[in-house]
């Protein structure tokens, strides 16, 4: 016979829970902002009310918060915990962590009908998440390629000028803008995932966002 019991462990340290959040807020007021500066409309009494001018301000600080909030969790893969851990996010590579994977797909494919337990994040997710974060260097590149367009021959300028000689404009600004709709799927699939996996295992999956800590079955022979 065996019995199971539940343990409370420290998951997510503070830089990752702070990274997790300031992404999140970030990622919704550059859509919001990035949006209405794509399609603008006019909102102010008078010309004086600089309304674009504010719209592009906020969109402009979220994206440098976005960007330090990015490579402090980049940076973290590389001080942190196990868990938070570079090699999480590229599981692929060995073969425990492929295993992990297709029971994981299967699990998600109806497949089979009970869920494999994961302390951290399962190595499907982080696959995911790998993909996530070529997602946020696009956006950041792109979107800092067009800002240096306001300060020609400046440091910005200069910077990405290699991504210039390669896309024109027009063509950085739809790659900007479709990355924000792939980043839009993610997170659609992102809440329901949390939310199956708070459900199935019992875990704390969501809360533990904000606590740091999840709950994990041990088992022992009885």
């Amino acid at each position: 016979m065996s019995s199971q019991c539940k343990f409370k462990r420290y998951i997510w340290e503070l830089p990752v829970r702070w990274s997790h959040w300031v992404n999140a807020a970030c990622i919704v007021i550059l859509s919001v902002t990035g949006l209405y500066i794509a399609s603008p409309a006019s909102l102010g009494r008078t010309p004086a009310d600089f309304q674009m001018g504010w719209v592009r301000f906020v969109h402009f600080v979220a994206a440098y918060t976005f960007a330090v909030s990015v490579a402090t969790r980049v940076a973290w893969s590389f001080l942190g915990n196990k868990y938070a851990g570079w090699r999480e996010f590229l599981p692929f590579f060995a073969v425990k962590g492929r295993k992990k994977m297709l029971a994981m797909l299967r699990y998600y494919l109806f497949l089979d009908k009970n869920v494999p337990e994961t302390i951290g994040h399962n190595p499907l997710a982080t696959t995911a998440y790998t993909l996530l974060f070529g997602l946020y260097l696009l956006m950041m590149v792109t979107g800092f390629t067009l800002y240096s367009t306001h300060a020609p021959q400046g440091f910005l300028f200069t910077l990405f000028g290699w991504v210039r000689s390669i896309f024109s404009l027009q063509t950085i600004r739809l790659l900007h803008h479709l990355s924000m709709y792939a980043i839009f799927g993610f997170v659609v699939n992102h809440i329901y995932s949390a939310w199956l996996m708070d459900i199935k295992e019992h875990g704390a999956e969501i809360s533990s966002m904000f606590s740091g800590y999840r709950f994990t079955i041990h088992r022992k022979d009885d």
